[in-house]
């Protein structure tokens, strides 16, 4: 089983950082969370922030984890560790994905997601819902 991380980055409005994986990669046209895999030796936490930093050029905070996702797809099985982040430098842009989109939980619905961010969806949902 493989570990990815992914950043769960909400700004001050209360949206989270939704990213469009670009044409022709794996998951193509979907959205997601930001992150990916966890290299050997390498704590999850900094793994997210290499990786954010190398997909968005950001720094950022690691906060509280969520959920793990275990999600099966053809080729592997994974186990989705989400993070709560927040961002603290750099300049938020698209290095890896062709879009970025900041979304309020209301309008999750709105966009086509990868199946193993949906579970992290909700339960950011339930935890925003008043």
């Amino acid at each position: 089983m493989m570990d990815v991380v992914c950043g769960v980055i909400e700004n001050p409005a209360g949206e989270f950082l939704a990213c469009l994986r670009p044409s022709g990669k794996h998951l193509g046209g979907l959205w997601e969370f930001p992150g990916g895999k966890v290299e050997p030796g390498e704590s999850p936490e900094a793994a997210l922030v290499r990786e954010l930093c190398e997909e968005l050029a950001v720094e950022i905070e690691v906060g509280a984890s969520l959920a793990p996702v275990i999600w099966t797809y053809a080729e592997r099985t994974i186990r989705l560790l989400p993070f709560r982040c927040k961002i603290i430098g750099g300049e938020l842009r698209a290095i890896e994905h062709e879009q970025l989109l900041w979304c309020a939980p209301g309008n999750f619905a709105d966009l086509a997601w990868a199946a193993a961010d949906l579970p992290i969806l909700q339960e950011i949902s339930a935890a925003t819902t008043p």
